[in-house]
């Protein structure tokens, strides 16, 4: 981790904003600005922890901070614990700690055993820009919290980055949602990074969630989510190019001369367009970009030199074909629309289907048309299995959409994301 002190900037603040509100320290607005206000909530954090309160944010006082980034600490058992003197001692709950510790037995505590302590804090924020080491945090996090998730890796990057998975399960109905292939669209992840979450803690606690039982769904069926398709178009946008890069010098150029990529660029890290790289009409797609002067890699639209020419869409056409999926969503921002057809392959069932979706959300149900039409995830899982696919698109504006949207996006979505695993 870089130091950080007043007058720096980045997605890294944000989320030390973020997390010193939620232990309720003020820090002002939580805009990535290391300011004043941001200094003085850190001055008072360190007083708190006996650290030396200089205000800056090095290695001693990050690795305090950690833990409560995560949400868990680790803690060895001593003579005379009690489930109830460990939570009281984290402000957690003794339910919490059960949950996350599925082997101990709360009357028999061994002396020397470590366990995992929640904190009575919420993993994900949903105020902050999302990047991928954010989201990996997170993952990390949500599996010790909760370790009846599955948490596995579909394959890399072209950086070579984790394509996390993460199953909600054990039913046999297998349903697949899966967020950002454009990395304008980071949004899409941190509401499927929410709703696992919510999913997670609903189930763990008993309760239902928007009216919606998440045992009986975890019962009868299997939700695979990918929450983040393009890790390195995202870190572009949210983080910058670095130097290190390898195409540093070729995205420079493929950017028309630009190091700015922050409101522009929706492909990965090759300048391939992700969801026109499938093999779904993909020549059709490729003519049609030709017409609009793309024949090469850039911030949009470049469907590859060939389909699935890229590992990200390479991974998840084999971690579809590797399971049995009833139903697919494929997350996307914007417009407040769902799209369900492809080359009128999909049934009248899809539309019933469509139709639910869209009442759920109070989304539009439509069909994509122009190069829109082509190429795309959800267009392949169409084609190749004939079964119900969807792209939907979240809120509204100019991509990327500002966090202050996730709210509302997520309020619209809920209903949607729980009915879709049982449909």
């Amino acid at each position: 981790m870089r130091i950080l002190r007043l007058g720096i900037s980045g997605t890294d603040v944000m989320e030390i904003q973020a997390l010193l509100q939620k232990l309720g320290y003020n820090v002002g607005k939580i805009d990535g600005v290391f300011g004043n206000q941001t200094q003085q909530a850190i001055i008072q954090f360190q007083k708190n922890f006996g650290l030396t309160p200089d205000g800056v944010i090095g290695p001693n006082v990050y690795n305090v901070m950690k833990p409560y980034l995560l949400g868990y600490n680790l803690y060895t058992i001593k003579p005379g614990d009690t489930l109830s003197s460990i939570a009281k001692r984290y402000y957690t709950s003794p339910s919490l700690l059960l949950v996350a510790n599925p082997s101990v037995n709360p009357n028999n505590l061994i002396i020397g055993q470590q366990i995992v302590v929640p904190y009575g804090i919420n993993v994900v924020d949903t105020n902050i820009d999302y990047t991928y080491d954010i989201m990996e945090s997170d993952i990390k996090g949500l599996k010790a919290r909760y370790p009846f998730i599955e948490v596995g890796i579909a394959g890399k990057s072209s950086l070579g980055r984790n394509l996390y998975y993460i199953k909600l399960r054990t039913g046999p109905n297998q349903v697949f949602y899966n967020g950002a292939h454009h990395s304008l669209e980071w949004i899409t992840t941190p509401v499927l990074m929410k709703f696992i979450e919510d999913f997670s803690s609903s189930y763990a606690k008993g309760i239902t969630l928007r009216g919606y039982n998440p045992r009986s769904i975890w019962n009868t069926s299997s939700i695979y989510i990918i929450p983040m398709v393009n890790p390195d178009g995202v870190d572009l946008v949210l983080n910058g190019l670095k130097p290190s890069n390898p195409n540093y010098n070729n995205l420079i150029k493929w950017n028309n001369g630009s190091k700015n990529f922050a409101t522009v660029w929706q492909t990965n890290n090759n300048g391939v367009d992700l969801n026109h790289n499938y093999n779904a009409e993909w020549e059709a797609s490729r003519k049609a970009v030709a017409l609009e002067g793309i024949t090469g890699p850039g911030p949009i639209e470049f469907t590859g030199y060939y389909p699935e020419s890229e590992p990200e869409s390479r991974a998840l056409v084999a971690f579809t074909r590797k399971h049995n999926f009833r139903l697919v969503l494929a997350y996307h921002s914007q417009g407040e629309v769902i799209y369900w057809d492809f080359m009128n392959l999909a049934s009248p069932e899809d539309k019933i289907i469509g139709e639910a979706f869209a009442r759920d959300s109070g989304y539009t149900l439509d069909k994509a048309t122009g190069n829109s039409a082509y190429a795309g995830y959800k267009d392949w899982f169409i084609q190749d299995y004939r079964r119900p696919g969807y792209t939907i698109e979240i809120g509204r504006g100019s991509n990327p959409l500002p966090i202050s949207q996730f709210g509302t996006i997520y309020n619209d979505n809920l209903t949607l994301l729980l009915h879709a695993s049982i449909i």
